[in-house]
């Protein structure tokens, strides 16, 4: 991926590390275009940083092809998407009450995910060169307990990456995956401080990995732990000191 000279759309990019990266690859010399579903927020960002906008509820099926469609008659040079929208939310599994969470959760981590991917890889598949970017979470390795189908979303988002990557062997897209650990933004929501690393320096070494060329996999050193600690034997360990953390 050629951040100096791509056209991304990013939906979810209008707080947290979505906004975040937008920034970044905007300074960097791409073309970029965020979604969302607040008009009035989108269309601050646009007047304040120059974006391009579109509305998108990635819950919703219809909504996100009438997106697609706008930003490629809009963006015809488009050539990154980056499945950026998320939602998480602490769950007991111990109560029933936690299924309508667990089915937003599903429909906007999963579900979205591979509808944006099909709503954008038939003309990502006719541009000389294009990217999707998918984004999991180092949860989707080691989970979190409190938080049980988003860290189950993004292991099947992690999942799905690894699918598509070799069903596009061959043509022009390529597939990377952004496994973020966590980062100090209001992903449970405003005033939730979960530990997470600075967003600033988390962005600093991702976009200097998307410099260098790191694929398939963009990982930051503070995620590394959770993505290899199964294999490195201490999976449960982690997984203990997770659940044991105040949220």
């Amino acid at each position: 991926m050629d951040i100096t000279n791509a056209t991304v759309f990013i939906p979810g990019a209008t707080s947290g590390i979505g906004l975040g990266l937008a920034l970044r690859l905007q300074e960097a010399g791409s073309t970029v275009v965020i979604g969302g579903r607040r008009r009035a927020l989108l269309e601050s960002l646009a007047a304040e940083h120059g974006f391009g906008t579109v509305e998108i509820d990635v819950s919703d099926p219809a909504s996100i092809t009438a997106a697609a469609a706008s930003v490629i008659e809009a963006y015809p040079a488009l050539d990154t998407l980056v499945t950026m929208s998320g939602i998480m939310r602490q769950e007991d599994l111990r109560s029933s009450s936690h299924l309508a969470d667990a089915v937003d959760t599903v429909s906007t981590n999963l579900l979205g995910t591979i509808r944006l991917i099909d709503a954008f890889l038939p003309h990502l598949l006719s541009r000389p060169a294009a990217t999707v970017v998918t984004v999991s979470s180092g949860l989707a390795f080691t989970p979190l307990a409190a938080t049980p189908t988003y860290n189950a979303t993004k292991a099947a988002v992690h999942s799905y990456t690894l699918s598509l990557r070799q069903q596009l062997v061959g043509s022009s897209v390529s597939v990377l995956e952004l496994v973020p650990p966590a980062v100090a933004t209001d992903l449970q929501g405003a005033g939730v401080d979960f530990g997470g690393m600075p967003l600033d320096e988390f962005l600093d070494e991702v976009i200097a990995l998307l410099e260098s060329g790191a694929a398939p996999e963009i990982l930051v050193q503070n995620v590394l732990p959770l993505r290899w600690a199964e294999r490195d034997g201490n999976q449960q360990q982690l997984i203990e000191m997770l659940a044991s953390r105040r949220h």
